[in-house]
């Protein structure tokens, strides 16, 4: 397809044109509105002239008769601006005047025709014309040349301006369509650089916020999103690949060694039993994996219900309690400011919770765990915060990966699949997580936006408490 066609298509040359032809056709009526009423108005202003004339020259019949008005006629005959007269007796022979023909009585148009005080020129009148007491008869004239020039300039003058609008409306319509078509070819060109397998490429943005730059915006965000799946999949598949590919051969192994050495039906029940653990947590693996792209993918619709986040960490600080004493550690909430949150208050719950069992399963016994939550400045911070040997300054960025465990922590039970999870929901509710030192140790803050209607109620009900470990 050529260039030109092209043109021609796109919308915006459309609609230019078609402002343009209603421009056009505006200024048409306007001119057609503008030229009957100055035509109807200098028409008006004519029979003015010719009938105050007509009265004032009867005045001279009736001062002196025949003879006064004739000597009138002759004598104002040919001044400038003065109109055409004509004075006949009842026989139609003319007396004095500047007129040819003696016109009917009432009002008449003489046809232009060449006047004997200049022939080069014709003329045209609209005359009136009265007979007098005695049957002569008197004619008053002006020349329509002067209406026919007034007219030919409204109808030049609007005929300029259509052309000019139909004119700019078109050259404006092409410029804009050029701008819009070397828009819509940046678009394609990243539609095919994508299609080829450039997932990085980006629509150029001109920075005016315009429509297509609000459009560009929106793809490219979008874009963002699928590059990230796109990522995350990847991720996700080289993670099954190497990280379950261990558990499956010890599987694979256990039972080829159950059926070279088992010796009695019990030597068959114990391996079965483990194969039968293993196999769980292969599955309770695969289940993580599908919660962490059911919530990353946004299977289902996201909660915005207003939910205590106090009342959460109060809650879960109470449940894993006993659980961290029995290790030899210490869980304590030292600071908990009432916040309400927009979210999910199952996913929220689930968050904590895989938070503060990995800070209990990943550290020796003797720590102290920290889980503080403050409010204020329209944020809310929940903390977690332990005084264990921590995570090194270079691994902290790695943690939240799937399947990522630390060195010392892979002889811990435990799938690397819980921080993961923490950031999905994180993401989710559209907070910011950060990782630091503690000093010794390791501290975790989540940034929440402070729910707008902070007063209003909360989600409630309770919820199992369920984990996923990592680290």
């Amino acid at each position: 397809m050529t260039t030109l066609p092209r043109l021609f298509r796109t919308a915006s040359f459309r609609l230019a044109a078609a402002f343009a032809l209603i421009f056009a056709v505006s200024a048409l009526i306007l001119g057609g509105v503008v030229y009957w009423t100055t035509h109807g108005a200098l028409e008006q202003q004519m029979n003015s002239r010719i009938m105050a004339d007509l009265d004032r020259l009867r005045g001279e019949f009736q001062t002196g008769g025949q003879a006064q008005l004739a000597a009138e006629v002759r004598r104002t005959a040919g001044r400038p601006g003065a109109l055409h007269e004509l004075v006949a007796d009842a026989g139609g022979t003319i007396l004095a005047g500047d007129m040819t023909t003696v016109p009917q009585p009432g009002w008449s148009t003489i046809e232009p025709h060449r006047m004997p005080s200049d022939e080069s020129e014709l003329v045209g009148f609209r005359t009136l014309t009265v007979r007098l007491p005695d049957g002569t008869l008197l004619a008053v004239g002006d020349d329509l040349e002067w209406i026919e020039d007034a007219d030919e300039a409204i109808f030049h003058a609007f005929s300029v301006a259509v052309l000019v609008t139909l004119g700019l409306g078109i050259a404006g319509g092409a410029l804009l369509s050029v701008a819009f078509l070397q828009r819509v070819d940046a678009i394609s060109r990243t539609a095919e650089a994508i299609i080829a397998g450039d997932l990085a490429s980006r629509i150029p943005v001109r920075g005016t916020g315009d429509d297509l730059d609000r459009l560009s915006n929106t793809l490219n965000h979008m874009l963002g999103r699928i590059a990230d799946l796109m990522e995350g999949l990847r991720q996700v598949s080289n993670d099954i690949a190497h990280d379950l590919r261990t558990p499956l051969a010890r599987l694979r192994q256990r039972l080829e060694r159950v059926r070279a050495t088992a010796a009695s039906v019990d030597d068959y029940a114990v391996a079965v039993d483990a194969a039968l653990a293993e196999t769980d947590t292969l599955l309770e693996t695969f289940a993580a994996l599908l919660r962490i792209a059911q919530i990353e993918g946004g299977a289902r619709p996201p909660v915005r219900d207003p939910v205590e986040l106090h009342a959460i960490v109060e809650t879960v600080v109470e449940a894993f309690t006993p659980s961290a004493e029995e290790d030899g550690k210490v869980l304590v909430s030292p600071r908990l400011d009432p916040a309400v949150v927009a979210g999910d208050r199952e996913l929220l719950t689930q968050m904590l919770v895989n938070l503060v069992e990995n800070a209990i399963r990943h550290t020796p016994a003797g720590t102290r765990i920290e889980v503080d939550l403050t409010a204020g400045s329209g944020v809310v911070r929940l903390t977690i915060a332990d005084d264990g040997p921590g995570v090194p300054a270079e691994e902290r960025g790695r943690i939240f990966r799937r399947f990522y465990r630390l060195e010392r922590s892979r002889t811990t039970d435990g799938s690397g699949l819980g921080l993961s999870l923490v950031k999905a929901i994180a993401d989710r509710h559209e907070a910011t997580v950060s990782v630091s030192d503690n000093r010794p140790g390791l501290r975790v803050s989540l940034d929440f936006n402070l729910h707008d209607g902070a007063s209003a109620q909360p989600a409630g009900g309770g919820h199992p408490v369920t984990a996923q470990h990592s680290r």
